[in-house]
């Protein structure tokens, strides 16, 4: 209990996991080393993630080393790996983007796609956690900007467990902006290969706030896609590049004040972790009608979307991230009035 306490006290993003044993020392150093086009950050020295300023047309965080010092999101396109799948380039790690925009693709690649372009880092800061701030602008194929947004990311451990909490508002400030109703969108993780619901080694589950499961037994009912839930967890097996293997596992929870809550998940058997609040009609099919999803941003106004995201050992039970999620919901708020 004392543990526990103490913890609360000292981080101010707290995230108290049932299923995550907290050490009775818990004060570490959160560090984050800007550089012209990355910020680095670390937890006592070793290495959590980079931000990225661009990759593939967007900003992302890779790569991101979870609690045991396993890598727990795919390297590629970034780097080549031995065994790891090579499909949609653009799954990129972490990042946040939309496959219609004013009907343009931010989500593929190319030519005929739009991209996000980093303006400046508003904050970059260590301490007991890691704060970095940006601003980037949504740009058109033809250079023309039609959307900014403002991103906050904070970086923290808890127990044994990192987080990563991710903010962002987007704003119409040259127009108005019409997010259209398609399934590729929005916050998106490609997870470690190894970690794979469709694994012929059965052992990648996904889980959600609802209660429905899928693993390589329901690969092709699919219960979790395209459900609205609270939270979903990911959980499977992660290489070391000693060759160790251990059950990890990553939550993401949707907070009440994000953008329809609760968000719609494109979350996939083979890797793709998203949430998704736009794509009704390609979700629900038949339920309703197209365009469904769609949704104008006035001119001159915002949208806020918020999320966290848990890399956590084995042990992970609902009651336990249930927990997290109701801890989640009011320090949110209170950080968002920093």
């Amino acid at each position: 209990m004392f543990a526990r306490l103490l913890h609360a006290a000292i981080t101010p993003f707290a995230v108290a996991l049932s299923f995550i044993a907290l050490p009775l020392t818990v004060f570490a150093e959160v560090t984050a080393e800007k550089s012209n086009d990355k910020v680095t950050i670390k937890i006592d020295g070793e290495l959590f993630t980079e931000y990225l300023t661009n990759s593939g047309g967007k900003p992302i965080l890779w790569p991101i080393i979870g609690p045991t010092g396993a890598a727990m999101t795919r390297s590629f396109p970034m780097a080549k790996v031995a065994g790891e799948a090579t499909d949609h380039v653009h799954q990129r790690s972490f990042w946040f983007t939309h496959g219609s925009v004013n009907g343009v693709d931010f989500w593929m690649e190319g030519p005929k796609a739009g991209k996000q372009k980093h303006k400046e880092f508003v904050k970059v800061e260590g301490g007991k956690q890691a704060t970095i701030v940006t601003r980037n602008d949504w740009v058109l194929p033809n250079g023309d900007k039609i959307l900014e947004d403002e991103r906050r990311l904070a970086f923290f451990p808890s127990g044994e467990g990192r987080v990563i909490d991710f903010d962002i508002t987007l704003t119409a400030n040259n127009g108005p902006v019409t997010f259209g109703d398609t399934k590729e969108g929005s916050f998106g993780l490609r997870i470690a290969e190894s970690m794979r619901a469709d694994s012929k080694a059965g052992n990648g589950r996904i889980r959600n706030s609802e209660g429905q499961i899928d693993d390589i037994s329901t690969v092709k009912s699919a219960k979790t896609w395209g459900r609205r839930a609270a939270w979903v967890d990911y959980t499977g097996p992660v290489k070391h590049a000693s060759g160790k293997e251990e059950i990890l596992g990553i939550a993401i929870l949707n907070h009440p004040s994000s953008f329809r809550f609760p968000t719609y998940w494109h979350v996939r058997p083979y890797g793709l972790f998203a949430a998704n609040p736009f794509g009704v009609h390609d979700f629900e099919g038949q339920k309703s009608p197209e365009g469904a999803g769609n949704y104008t941003l006035p001119k001159g106004q915002s949208l806020t979307f918020r999320y966290r995201v848990i890399f956590h050992k084995v042990g992970a039970n609902d009651e336990g991230i249930k927990r997290a999620f109701e801890e989640y919901a009011p320090t949110a708020k209170q950080a968002a009035l920093r």
